[in-house]
């Protein structure tokens, strides 16, 4: 009995699951190491500048990461690689601010936790793709764990910073479903795409420094350790992985992914800041933390043109 080429490719084992499973735990990585930002930035850098922290987290990173992969968009990219840095750096950055100033982090926390439905909302408006619902579920789980983590004490809400919140979500949630459509321009480095946003991002920040920032200006030893962190760990290498996920996961696993900053803030504050955790918190720090990873299991369905194209090639069945 003969076996056709392209019935030996059907039946074997996909070889796939290795790659994605390094790609996800890379991409967790950059959560991971943006849970930092709030100890370092207490702890290390000037107050009351925030805008300055963002501009030095994104220019400089971009910097480093163009030494790395040189070169400039094709002309047909320029746009794409300017919306992604705005949407997931200069429009994302500020929003984040202004919702930590103005709200408990604990608020701050759990709408920006809510990226994964964002994503299914966005996608099923434009036709992106089909979440399925045991995938909403999970992204469910882990808003409802975030919650339980952070939110403790009376809640205080404020319209500025709630707006400011909800506005961070969404472009960071598109930017992400942009970047996984888009990809990279070709014949060039994910890196050099990933540079060009934070370099797009900080500039976009910068004219806000002179509004935002009103704290003294002092670059002293533990200052620019905290800088270099944000820049280098935070920036180049956070932002490298993440991107790196977004383009090749399906944008809801990746923004799942988001969860992992929190918790990790909510550890460093126990383990460094000696902040204690409640048990209400500790069983919802265990929810998100499921909710994330098990939303990891989940395929997105394709978007339905993709679907229909892929069942019209001849010779294939469905």
């Amino acid at each position: 009995m003969q076996t056709h080429p392209t019935d030996a490719r059907r039946h074997r084992a996909p070889d796939v699951a290795p790659s994605t499973l390094g790609l996800t735990a890379a991409a967790a990585l950059a959560p991971i190491l943006w849970g930092t930002t709030y100890v370092v930035t207490t702890e290390l850098l000037p107050p009351d500048r925030p805008m300055t922290a963002s501009v030095l987290r994104a220019v400089p990173a971009g910097l480093l990461l163009l030494l790395i992969a040189p070169g400039v968009p094709a002309k047909g990219w320029r746009l794409k690689i300017a919306t992604l840095g705005v949407l997931n750096i200069g429009l994302f950055f500020p929003m984040l601010f202004v919702a930590a100033y103005r709200l408990p982090g604990g608020i701050a926390a759990v709408v920006g936790s809510a990226q994964p439905l964002v994503i299914v909302a966005v996608s099923a408006i434009f036709g992106w793709g089909r979440t399925r619902p045991i995938q909403v579920g999970w992204a469910a789980m882990a808003v409802v764990g975030v919650a339980l983590t952070a939110v403790s004490g009376t809640i205080r809400l404020d319209a500025i910073g709630l707006a400011a919140a909800v506005v961070g979500a969404v472009s960071m949630a598109i930017g992400v479903a942009l970047t996984k459509r888009w990809g990279v321009p070709p014949d060039t480095s994910p890196l050099n795409s990933t540079a060009w946003q934070l370099i797009v991002g900080g500039v976009v920040i910068s004219p806000l420094i002179p509004i935002v920032d009103n704290g003294p200006w002092a670059l002293d030893a533990e200052a620019a350790i905290g800088y270099a962190w944000l820049a280098v760990v935070g920036g180049a290498l956070a932002y490298s992985l993440w991107f790196r996920g977004a383009r090749a996961l399906p944008s809801a696993n990746v923004t799942l992914l988001g969860v992992l900053s929190p918790l990790t803030a909510a550890v460093i504050g126990w383990i460094v800041l000696g902040q204690s955790m409640t048990g209400v918190q500790c069983v919802g720090f265990g929810i998100a933390l499921v909710g994330s990873i098990a939303g990891q299991f989940v395929t997105t369905h394709p978007p339905r043109s993709v679907a229909l194209r892929y069942r019209k090639v001849p010779g294939r069945s469905s």
